[in-house]
Formats: structure tokens, sequence, C-alpha cells
């Protein structure tokens, strides 16, 4: 089980990590807002509240993907734009969670932060998962980097995301947080570089 000194080291670890990388990704997350912005006609920035560590819910940062348009009726349509559905698949769209990071919402390794309904409903033995902050990546997020195709293919994909996919997450997360060590972050960032 992940202790304190381990969570203290990491937090220690994520902070160096995005002063590094700050200085290089600034410049093209402020291009990329740009271009969302007159991409989607709003702010190019899209934040979503979402659970991190111990249930707090926090604001994630992201690159904003979707336009809506309002057709005749007045329903509302979001669609990813050709730009869009670009930073989605290259996860170019999560550049601004660096400053989740920086903040302390996040680290660059742990479970995905969920949306309110998922991980603020764990019970029991399964909310060791909260110990940890949410991450940028992480092996449950390796194992679904192609959820949205996955998900499409299903007649119900709410429901299959929560019957199968969601409990599947759960147990790769809780594996995560019983076995964690630093080298298996290492181990996982990399993965995650050269699984592009």
């Amino acid at each position: 089980m992940i202790t304190k000194k381990q969570l203290r080291t990491k937090r220690i670890f994520d902070v160096l990590l995005v002063l590094l990388l700050l200085p290089f990704f600034i410049l093209p997350i402020i291009a990329l807002v740009i271009l969302a912005t007159f991409d989607t006609k709003k702010y190019g920035v899209f934040t979503q509240r979402r659970v991190g560590q111990h249930g707090k819910i926090f604001k994630i940062y992201k690159i904003r993907t979707l336009k809506e348009e309002k057709h005749l009726l007045g329903h509302l349509d979001r669609s990813a734009t050709v730009l869009g559905k670009f930073l989605r698949h290259t996860k170019l769209d999560e550049l601004p969670q660096l400053f989740n990071v920086i903040k302390g919402d996040m680290s660059f390794v742990g479970p995905r932060p969920d949306i309110e309904g998922f991980a603020d409903k764990l019970e029991g033995d399964d909310r060791i998962v909260l110990l940890v902050k949410p991450g940028i990546t992480g092996e449950a997020t390796l194992k679904y980097k192609e959820e949205e195709l996955i998900l499409n293919k299903q007649k119900d994909p709410e429901d299959y995301n929560r019957r199968v996919i969601w409990v599947d997450k759960v147990k790769i997360n809780k594996n995560y947080v019983r076995n964690y060590s630093f080298y298996l972050d290492l181990k996982l960032i990399l993965k995650s570089i050269f699984s592009r």
C-alpha cells in the first residue's frame, strides 16, 4: 500500500517534472488555446468538475475540442471539430493539465479523474483508489486509450461503461495503489510516451 512518505516523494517529483516541462510547453499551450478559440468560437480552455484525491472536487483544464451548434428547433449539438478530433487523438488537449499538476490537483501518474458519480461513489475497500491524486496517465488510462472507440461500438455505451469498463478500471487502480513504487510511475510515464 502506498505510504505517506511515497506520496510526498511523488509530489516532489511531480513539481520538479512540471517545472522542467512548462518552459517547453507554455508557448504550444498558448498557441493551442488561441487556435481552439477560433475553431470552436468559444474560449479555448475547457474546464470541468472532476473527483480528486480523497473525493475532493476540482476543475480539470483541457483544450476545448467541441463546437456547439444550435439547430432550428433549439436543440444544442456538441461535436468535435477536425482540429478537436486531432487534439483528442494525440492527447494534446490534455496539455493544460500540467497546471493541475502544479496546483496539486493531479499527479503525472494515477487513476484518471472521473466526473462526479463514479469515484465519489466508491465504497469499502474500493475507496483506496482515492488515496492518490488522479493522474494525466496511468495503467487504466493506457489500457483504455481507445475508450471512445470501444464505447461507440456498444448498443448502450453508458451501461457498458458502468458495468464493464469502470469495474475493470477500479480493479486496475486498486492494484496500482497497493503495489505502488516510484519506478512503476517512471515505467508508466515512459510507456505513455512511447505508446502514442
